[in-house]
């Protein structure tokens, strides 16, 4: 079991049946930014990313482009979603596929574990399943179809018809497990959140539970049922288990990673909620080991009113935004300008003004300021404070109010809140500049001293600026704090610890400021929309 002093998060794995877009890269974002915060709290944190390449929808999809599924997964892997990475700068500790033999033995293995304890039997199931969800259908989840599928039932995520499958199937025993999923709930309410999305499962739990059928013959493309090998394994049950697949776990082994970091934080989309909410610690319950420790339903990605979807023609390659704008734009603006839980429109018009008055002329303006007046005022050598005035007992205070905001919002996974309490020091700064005109104070001999109090005092609070937001822009960050000198005075950035951020005057007096390019360089307008 985790200790208190550790972190562990998890995003969801992907199905490769095609390339990502934004809607995967924010999802892979908010994981890594909640990540990268809590290891620079001082927390033991380990975070995890990966594939999903079972299931008929990756069969069908390989099939159609002429390779075998492993030749189309290796392919996607390769070419799409490890680059993926590189290009939104994420730092994640694992990377896991499901066809990697550490995975699909610790899915032979829980699947035995839970045959052999009864949770598992055979029958037979027909029933409405959509390829897209790889998920069975109740009547009631679906839609009547309009245009080209008039009067056929289609699912209401993917806008296509279901089919109808009849075949045998071993099923899971999750009925057994209602009581114990609502007693979670109530007894754990961050156990699921948001709220909205926490009070729809606990609906649909109370409306009564079915046995999940967890197994497939129509198609070999899984992981083989290990005392049936005419059988696959449903591609959710198996998807679910990279989680602890990835940490090692063994039902008649010590896996001190598992030890180490179980349980997770799982980030997924709201669609897949139930996934994890519901079949995940069922499953966790049956074969005896802990429930996550915290499932976060992030809202949808909307262009044009519609959710992100490739087959739409909305879906929008995140390489289109980071070669224009940057990575560190793409992360802070997703994670800024949409409460984290819901669902929040993307246009390229709002995308291009926020970076222009809050990345490049709120933070990238203030910190060129304030390097180029030290270089100018102080020969590049950061001048001591000496002349404290309530306007620098202002901006200590905004600043630590502005960490323990943060620190709180982080730790309820509410990242906007997080930044918008940060933005409050950058807001200060600026307006500290503006009333305290350092300028207009440097041509006045007899104030040095107010002039050294007032270049100081914008320097440290960029160095906090630096530490609390390196988990979110690490590359800008990283080019501040070289600049401020801190490097050589304080070490490595991301070894700063967050919660000291808000005290006052860490860096030293007589730090060698140097000349730094714009932290946001300027967008020509064509290449912004």
């Amino acid at each position: 079991m985790a200790a208190a002093d550790t972190f562990s998060i998890s995003t969801p794995i992907f199905y490769v049946n095609d390339a990502p877009h934004i809607g995967h890269a924010y999802t892979e974002v908010a994981a890594d930014v909640l990540a990268r915060w809590n290891r620079q709290s001082g927390r033991d944190t380990w975070s995890l990313t990966g594939t999903d390449e079972h299931g008929q929808k990756i069969l069908r999809t390989a099939v159609a482009n002429g390779v075998s599924p492993k030749e189309w997964a290796d392919k996607l892997v390769d070419e799409a979603w490890v680059p993926l990475l590189k290009t939104i700068d994420i730092q994640n500790d694992d990377f896991i596929r499901t066809t990697e033999d550490r995975h699909e033995s610790v899915v032979q293995a829980f699947l035995q574990k839970l045959y052999d304890t009864g949770f598992i039997y055979d029958g037979e199931y027909e029933g409405f399943y959509c390829v897209g969800c790889e998920e069975f259908k109740q009547h009631g989840d679906l839609v009547e179809g309009a245009g080209e599928f008039d009067g056929q039932l289609v699912c209401p995520i993917h806008g296509r018809p279901v089919e109808v499958l009849k075949e045998k199937n071993y099923f899971f025993r999750m009925s057994d497990f209602q009581q114990r999923l609502l007693d979670l709930y109530e007894s754990q309410p961050d156990f699921l959140q948001p709220d909205s999305v926490r009070n729809e499962i606990v609906s649909f739990v109370r409306r009564g539970l079915d046995d999940l059928s967890i197994s497939r013959q129509s198609f070999d493309w899984g992981v083989r049922v290990p005392w049936d090998d005419s059988h696959v394994v449903y591609v959710w049950f198996d998807a679910l288990l990279n989680y602890i697949s990835a940490l090692g776990w063994e039902p008649t082994a010590d896996a001190p990673a598992f030890e180490r970091f179980w349980p997770s934080n799982h980030i997924v989309g709201k669609d897949i909620a139930r996934f994890h909410s519901v079949i995940w610690p069922a499953m966790l319950m049956a074969a005896d080991l802990p429930v996550p420790r915290r499932v976060f339903a992030h809202g949808w990605l909307l262009v044009g009113g519609e959710k992100m979807s490739k087959s739409k023609l909305t879906g929008i390659a995140p390489s289109q935004i980071t070669d224009v704008f940057g990575s560190d734009a793409f992360r802070y603006y997703f994670l800024r300008a949409i409460n984290f839980g819901q669902d929040g429109s993307f246009s390229w018009e709002d995308l291009s003004a926020r970076y222009q008055a809050e990345l490049a002329n709120g933070f990238g303006n203030l910190a060129s300021r304030v390097v180029s007046m030290v270089g100018r005022y102080c020969d590049g050598i950061l001048p001591a404070a000496t002349e404290v005035t309530a306007a620098e007992e202002r901006i200590h205070e905004v600043l630590a109010s502005a960490v323990a905001r943060a620190e709180g919002a982080m730790d309820r996974f509410a990242i906007h809140e997080a930044l918008a309490a940060i933005w409050t020091v950058v807001d200060e700064l600026n307006g500290y500049l503006t009333e305290q005109e350092p300028w207009k104070v440097a041509k006045d001999e007899e104030r040095t001293a107010r002039l050294h109090t007032i270049l100081y005092t914008a320097a440290d609070g960029l160095r906090a600026l630096a530490v609390l937001l390196s988990p979110v822009t690490p590359q800008a960050t990283q080019k501040l704090w070289r600049a401020l000198g801190a490097e050589s005075a304080l070490g490595s950035l991301t070894d700063q610890r967050i919660p000291d951020a808000g005290v006052w005057g860490q860096l030293p007096a007589g730090a060698v400021v140097s000349p730094m390019e714009g932290l946001f360089p300027r967008i020509e307008q064509e290449a912004a929309v």
